[in-house]
Parts: structure tokens; sequence; C-alpha cells
């Protein structure tokens, strides 16, 4: 008789794509996982466990909160009840108003350690920056909070990519800028995406000439040149800037939209356009 299959949590997390502090923090808080241990103490997975991660994945991606996930297993995918993303929005943003960085911290650690960082993404950061966007527009002390948060944000997601980085083999991803913008936190957050899901990043955050742009990719052989683009292009600067780059490009942000007319009338057969990080990883997943 054939013995099963046990796969280690390393392979059971280069097949998911789910880091093993997440699994682990599935296991011992919700009990999703259930591991069988080696003599050492290490967990060993059935293969039948692949599939019970991408089914909680799928609950995740719908909306569900990871405290939900275990009662949801058994049943088809539908509609899920209400999830607990929109305290932890509040919660954030209580801390911001606060200038906590301390809370903020701990907020953002807690879900980092419960959920894939497309997760996080999808359902918590990106509403977080438009529900902030909105704010601040009409806010009276929208600067300072501003500067605050922009601080911890470049801050916290730097490190998290700069240890990533040190982990991760192979050519990088350039990630590049096309608008004089003080900071964009979209350009961090594929930053941070890219490097959760095995991608090397090199981050350029001023805008760039073209022959800088040209340099760069000369320079440093990355695998791919993702560029965010500002509420303004010059469609020839650009058409002259990504011409003849050699590597595939992807070009986009949330502000893609306001430029998708001049875009469609480029020259460039290696050109993609993304709208959210979670477009431009899959992009580079599947090119």
């Amino acid at each position: 008789m054939r013995s099963e299959v046990l796969l280690p949590i390393g392979e059971l997390a280069r097949r998911t794509g789910v880091n093993p502090v997440t699994l682990r923090a599935w296991e011992r808080r919700y009990g999703l996982l259930k591991p069988q241990r080696t003599p050492k103490g290490h967990r060993l997975y059935p293969v039948e466990q692949v599939e019970r991660v991408e089914s909680i994945l799928a609950w995740l991606q719908r909306g569900a909160s990871v405290s939900q996930v275990g009662e949801l297993l058994d049943k088809p995918l539908g509609t899920p009840p209400q999830s607990d993303w929109q305290a932890r929005q509040v919660q954030m943003l209580e801390a911001i108003a606060n200038l906590s960085q301390r809370t903020l911290d701990h907020q953002l650690n807690q879900a980092m350690a419960l959920y894939p960082a497309v997760t996080l993404c999808e359902q918590l950061l990106l509403p977080l920056l438009n529900h902030l966007e909105l704010r601040w527009r009409t806010y009276f002390n929208a600067r300072l909070e501003q500067a605050f948060f922009h601080t911890w944000l470049r801050s916290k997601l730097g490190a998290r990519v700069y240890h990533d980085n040190q982990l991760l083999q192979g050519p990088a991803v350039l990630l590049a800028e096309d608008s004089d913008r003080a900071f964009n936190p979209e350009l961090w957050l594929c930053a941070w995406l890219l490097t959760s899901n095995g991608f090397a990043v090199e981050v350029l955050e001023q805008a760039l000439a073209g022959a800088q742009l040209q340099s760069a990719v000369a320079t440093l052989h990355p695998r791919a040149v993702l560029l965010h683009l500002g509420p303004r292009i010059d469609a020839r600067a650009l058409q002259r800037s990504l011409h003849g780059l050699g590597v595939p490009t992807l070009a986009g942000g949330s502000l893609v939209a306001l430029h998708q007319a001049q875009l469609s009338h480029l020259d460039l057969p290696n050109l993609a356009l993304f709208d959210t990080p979670q477009t431009a990883l899959r992009l580079l997943q599947n090119p």
C-alpha cells in the first residue's frame, strides 16, 4: 500500500502562494488547516490541503473575513456574510486621525499575518486609499493626516519590499513614475504585491525622462517595466520613452481610464495597460 504524500509547509506555500506565516496563523487561530507533525514538530500537510487552501482563498477573494471561512468551507461559493473589512478600515482611519503609528502598525501587521497580499490590497488597502482621497478633499486637517499617513506607508511597505527583495533571485521588475507626484501609494502597493508574490523589484519614485528610463533599463536589465501614469500624459513623449525598451512594459494605475484613447494609438507592441496592482500582478504572472 502506497504511503500518503505529505508536503512540508514550504512546499504548501509554494503551491498555493500563501506564505508560511499566514498558513500557521490560519491553523493556530482558526483551525482552518490540520497538519500532521514529525517527531521534531515540523508540519506536514496531506496533498488535499492544497485544495483546502485554494478554497480558503476563493472565499477571501469574495470578501469573507478569515474568521468566517471555517463555517463556509463546506458550502458552495455564494454571497458571503457581512465581513469585518469595514471594521478594520474604520480602525485604521481612527489611527490615522489620531496620528497613531503604533496602532496602524498593529492593525496592518495583524492583517498581514492573516491574509495574502492580494486580498489585503483588494479588500482593505485600496478601499482605504479611496476613502482617504475623498476625505482629504474637504477635511480641515487633511494636510497633516496626509503627511503622517504617506510617511508611515512608505516606511512600512518599503521595509517589507526591502526584506522580500533580499530573498528573491533573478531579474527585477522596474517600477517607475511618469509624473511629479511627491508620493504615489499605488506605486508602493504594486511593489509590495510583486515582492510578496515572488517578483524582485527596483523602485524609482521620481519621474524619469525618456532617455533616463532607457538608460535605467540598459543598466538594470529588468524582466519588465511597470510605469505609473499621473493625471496628465504626453503621448508623444511616452511613445519615445517606451519605444525600443525591449522588455514587457505595463503602464497605468488608477487614472489609466483618463488616457485610454491616447494610449490606444501608441505603436508599442510590448505595452499592456493595468488599473490596479492586482491587474499588474496578473499580467506579469501570465505574460
